[in-house]
């Protein structure tokens, strides 16, 4: 039993990943986190029909000595998921434990020395996300501001391999669940087919795919928009990018293994289905998340909230000069460039027609992991002058050049 004890807390500090140590695991936080105590909200207290729960639970069991409870808890666990294979691990390790026959964490299994690392991987990332607290008490730094059109908005923290469901209720975010989660075999920042990594970015998830799958994507999937217009002019490539579930043989992967795609287990995917019945659900991937406090409003935001509308007017005065100040040098636009772009804009806008137009629904993202500070904005477009009525969803790409911000892409979304 100190065996496995020791090799537990081993597995919690001494990874590089974690900058714990042994104290971040007492009797007052564990008690508090699965029971509800003093310092636990009731959205903290232990859930026994929540599968990750109950792995943690069994661990930290082992940590205070309490091995025959961590054995049913993970009997318990198994009764609900019976393919969660690092549950079967620890349970193993739990048996072997009492003979004293274990030296290190899967040492029962007999397993090859790199599927035991996916599963420490994957125990570690689970544990941190326990460890870190990390229900958010802020928002993702990403999500500037959300549009009524967008009911729910994800946010996958790749560093944790995480998962986070947002509500939109009237324009502000709120929590709703986060969910482990695999990404590609070589970590993320797709770049070229095959690669087997992530994309990064701000994509939309579709409606399910309508097509029969194989078992190994758990029979539902829901495709990412990837490459969407950024990735393409970076010259990245590649396709199917999905959001899918798991072999009916296995409850969850190793953090590290998918082609490129991201992966959940059914139960937990089966339970995002409504969110994503709409299609087009707004989808953020991003390295290192940052999170801000409600009360915490960008300046980089509110300046570009500021620099949108000058757009907007300028636009409608006619005064061509100013409105195309607003454009990068390095604008590009399908099957146009800056140069095209000034010389279209400069002959319609010869007579200075007189034109009324208005922004709704705007939905502004920082564009994660971005080498230069850059922003996506959606929004609908009214356009009204003597010889044209129209309404489109408009997608717009701005950096930040010289502190001052410019449009980098502008197209149909």
């Amino acid at each position: 039993m100190h065996k496995l004890k020791l090799v537990l807390q081993v597995l919690i500090i001494s990874s590089s990943l974690l900058p714990w140590n042994a104290t971040a695991i007492n009797r007052s936080s564990f008690s508090d986190f699965f029971f509800g105590g003093s310092s636990a909200g009731s959205s903290s207290k232990f859930n026994p029909n929540n599968i990750e729960q109950l792995l943690i639970k069994s661990l930290l069991e082992v940590t205070q000595g309490q091995l025959q409870q961590a054995l049913e808890t993970t009997e318990e666990l198994l009764n609900k998921a019976p393919n969660f294979k690092l549950a079967h691990l620890v349970r193993g390790d739990l048996l072997m434990a009492r003979a004293q026959q274990i030296s290190t964490f899967g040492n029962s299994s007999g397993r090859q020395p790199e599927v035991i690392q996916d599963f420490q991987s994957e125990a570690r990332l689970r544990l941190e996300h326990y460890l870190a607290q990390q229900r958010p008490r802020g928002l993702p730094e990403p999500l500037w501001q959300i549009d009524k059109s967008h009911e729910h908005v994800i946010v996958v923290d790749a560093d944790k391999s995480r998962l986070y469901v947002y509500r939109n209720d009237n324009g502000k975010p709120v929590y709703v669940n986060d969910y482990y989660v695999t990404l590609g075999k070589n970590g993320s920042d797709k770049f070229v087919e095959g690669d087997k990594r992530t994309p990064i970015g701000v994509y939309f998830a579709g409606t399910k795919l309508s097509k029969e799958l194989p078992d190994f994507y758990g029979g539902m999937a829901f495709p990412l928009n990837y490459p969407n217009e950024w990735d393409r002019h970076q010259g990245k490539n590649g396709y199917g990018i999905w959001l899918h579930g798991t072999p009916s043989d296995t409850y969850s992967r190793p953090p590290l293994a998918s082609d490129g795609c991201l992966v959940m287990a059914n139960p937990e995917l089966k339970s995002l289905e409504p969110i994503f019945k709409r299609g087009k659900t707004l989808f953020v991937i991003a390295n290192n998340l940052q999170w801000l406090e409600e009360n915490q409003v960008s300046q980089q935001k509110e300046s570009l909230a500021s620099t949108l509308e000058t757009w907007r007017k300028d636009w409608e005065s006619q005064n061509t000069e100013r409105y195309l100040a607003h454009y990068s040098k390095n604008f590009f636009s399908k099957g146009s460039d800056y140069s095209a772009w000034v010389n279209h804009k400069r002959r319609v806008q010869a007579n200075k027609p007189n034109v009324q137009i208005k922004l709704s629904n705007v939905s502004m993202l920082r564009y994660p992991n971005s080498k230069q500070e850059m922003a996506v904005i959606n929004f609908e477009q009214s356009f009204k002058s003597n010889h044209l009525d129209s309404k489109m969803r408009k997608r717009q790409y701005w950096v930040l050049e010289n502190n001052t911000w410019k449009i980098m892409y502008e197209g149909p979304a």
